[in-house]
């Protein structure tokens, strides 16, 4: 596997100084996914976690509707890369032709190469939970999270997604050069851990976008709080979907933009 950081020697400019200095950059890699030996898509990720992130993105992008909808999973290395050999149920393959991709992975980008218009944003079932608490807990979370970012300590370029139960303690975190891959790698350990979604929110360290919240609604996960700001499509699909949606989560405090269910007491 490659190491998720390399060392580098950039000339570090200053007003006051001119050095070479010793500084970490993020591995970037393609991950080639093939499902039942049908090659469907590559993505860029931080080369670490990549079973969680093929789990998770399987289930988010509607490939799979449940952990055992995988059959088998191998992580080989190649020639640049990676390839990802999912081997799913016949129903799930079956249906893999209403979401073909040709994906060229852009860090940035969540819908790079959707070819039809009604896969974009797929319907979403109304997610259940019980679960309420107070904006303090989700504001004291964040506070803590900058501190289990281990990668993006040593490179400042990852970002990351994690899931906090419901009385603030933070159960894991995953990071990736790109936000989605953070968020998918996140569900695809809480799927193979058996992580009950219902029970604690998201945590991001990113922007909100619709597909954000999609991911999310999409396993079920009640409350997803993000450091910068969402979008009005990601407040539409938060309220059709029940999730409680927070942007602009920072040390002065956070934006609850919304609250369909009022989870957030």
């Amino acid at each position: 596997m490659d190491k998720p950081a390399k060392t580098c020697h950039p000339r570090i400019w200053r007003p006051d100084s001119d050095i070479i200095e010793q500084r970490h950059v993020a591995s970037e890699i393609p991950l080639a996914l093939e499902y039942n030996c049908i090659s469907h898509a590559v993505m860029m990720i931080s080369p670490m976690d990549i079973e969680d992130f093929a789990i998770g993105f399987s289930l988010t992008e509607g490939i799979i509707d449940q952990l055992d909808d995988i059959m088998d999973i191998n992580i080989t290395p190649a020639d640049k890369g990676y390839i990802g050999a999912l081997e799913i149920t016949p129903d799930c393959f079956s249906r893999l032709d209403q979401f073909k991709r040709t994906l060229a992975g852009r860090t940035g980008c969540g819908l790079c190469g959707v070819d039809r218009l009604d896969h974009a944003i797929r319907p979403l079932n109304k997610i259940k939970s019980q679960l309420t608490l107070t904006p303090e807990v989700v504001y004291n979370s964040m506070q803590q999270l900058s501190g289990l970012q281990v990668q993006n300590k040593k490179t400042g370029a990852l970002h990351a997604a994690a899931f906090v139960a419901k009385g603030g303690e933070i159960l894991c975190v995953r990071e990736d050069i790109g936000r989605h891959n953070a968020l998918d790698k996140l569900i695809g350990h809480m799927m193979r851990h058996k992580i009950n979604p219902a029970n604690g929110f998201a945590l991001i360290t990113s922007r909100c976008s619709f597909e954000m919240v999609h991911k999310c609604a999409t396993f079920g996960i009640p409350i997803l709080a993000a450091v910068s700001a969402t979008t009005d499509l990601a407040l539409k699909l938060a309220e059709e979907s029940g999730l409680s949606l927070i942007a602009f989560t920072r040390r002065d405090g956070m934006n609850i933009y919304a609250d369909p269910d009022s989870r957030l007491r």
